[in-house]
């Protein structure tokens, strides 16, 4: 949906994959990243670290109520149109691929998910800063889904926005409409999906 990330190539691959020039310090291999931790983000201009789960103080629904839960991921359907997701940027958040998981409590299947081709994998994403008390600025993102593509299917009913690398710049710098247009599920074919019996789940 995605349900956790990870991403274990050095920056200066992301960073090359991008265009971009690599002005971030070294990065540890991560396998398994949860929301409310630091995610590698491209925003436009450079490679950043953000909050995965933005904050949504001060931000309110259609009715005028503020917006309590933290957002992990934001509806491509509905994420240009709902008042709490106003003014928002745009930002693609690059990763190796992510988990999933099937089935009951304490009987979970855990699934990971990563290009066919092990190449990078480029979620959609929305961003925003955050001024915490003392005057801490923290900036803050999260991830658009869409409906499943069929290999996904089988797993969970919503999967991330997936952008091949010549629609990054579409999706960051594009029209509204731009950016809903390329808000769809993944072309079948293209992913790996197995077993991930061999992740620490207690580690980032």
């Amino acid at each position: 949906m995605p349900g956790r990330l990870f991403l274990t190539r050095p920056v200066s691959e992301i960073a090359d994959a991008l265009s971009t020039q690599n002005t971030m310090p070294t990065q540890p291999p991560r396998r398994n990243i949860q929301p409310g931790q630091e995610v590698i983000v491209f925003n436009g201009d450079n490679l950043v670290l953000m909050r995965w789960g933005m904050i949504p103080v001060g931000r309110v629904n259609a009715r005028g109520r503020p917006v309590m839960e933290t957002i992990i991921n934001a509806r491509s359907e509905t994420v240009f149109d709902k008042s709490a997701f106003s003014d928002v940027g745009r930002a693609v958040i690059p990763v190796d691929g992510w988990y999933e998981w099937t089935g009951e409590k304490r009987r979970k299947t855990a699934w990971r998910i990563s290009s066919a081709d092990g190449a990078l994998l480029f979620f959609a994403a929305i961003t925003d800063s955050w001024q915490a008390p003392g005057g801490l600025r923290v900036d803050q993102c999260a991830a658009v889904t869409c409906e499943p593509n069929e290999d996904l299917k089988p797993i969970h009913h919503r999967m991330g926005v997936l952008l091949k690398t010549e629609e990054v710049q579409a999706w960051l710098t594009g029209t509204e409409d731009q950016a809903k247009s390329l808000a769809r599920p993944w072309p079948n074919g293209l992913l790996r999906i197995e077993q991930a019996k061999d992740v620490d789940w207690s580690a980032s």
